[in-house]
């Protein structure tokens, strides 16, 4: 299994499912179940690299900006959920976290869970198990972290934070506070 074949699976999927989450993971599933041994572990350890390649801290910037906040678990959903919109997705987000402004937005598809499931439970059914990544997941994220603050996300994300900036917004109360604290995201 080469990244370009693993690519190559991953945009026939995303294609034939029409953005569907649902249908993307039966789709995922099937095609890793196809695969030989050897290559379905290749294509999740492949998955695996990319999923820490998008463990960044201007990627999560992104997702936070998107989503009004964004812990962990939702980060990690968020990238399994970009690495199965394509390559093509994929590159422009790791090269241009903003750019994401240009993607069609469905919070339920980007914060899906369970695309990294069904590639688990199709190597599972090829394999017999489910085998263990094939290095550590990294500590910490790659990059400069970001503050949790509006002001400073708005001038970080700029095309995201026109998107978005009402996920943000409180409606027109006296005194209120103008974004969530991180504590409200969960």
């Amino acid at each position: 299994m080469t990244e370009q074949r693993f690519w190559e699976l991953i945009q026939t999927v995303h294609e034939q499912s029409s953005g569907d989450m649902e249908r993307k993971c039966e789709g995922i599933k099937y095609a890793v179940k196809k695969l030989s041994i050897e290559d379905a572990i290749s294509f999740s350890n492949i998955f695996d690299d990319m999923m820490d390649r998008a463990y960044s801290w201007p990627l999560w910037g992104a997702a936070y900006v998107m989503n009004g906040g964004c812990g962990d678990d939702a980060f990690t959903d968020f990238r399994a959920a970009l690495i199965s919109r394509g390559k093509q997705s994929f590159e422009d987000a790791i090269s241009n976290p903003d750019s994401l402004a240009n993607e069609s937005f469905d919070e339920d598809a980007w914060y899906f869970e369970g695309f990294q499931y069904a590639i688990t439970e199709g190597l599972a059914s090829v394999v017999g198990s489910t085998s263990s990544r094939n290095k550590a997941h990294p500590v910490e994220p790659s990059g400069e972290p970001w503050e949790e603050d509006p002001e400073e996300l708005k001038v970080q994300y700029p095309n995201l934070w026109v998107s978005f900036e009402y996920m943000w917004s409180v409606s027109e109360q006296p005194n209120s506070i103008k974004s969530k604290p991180w504590w409200k995201f969960w």
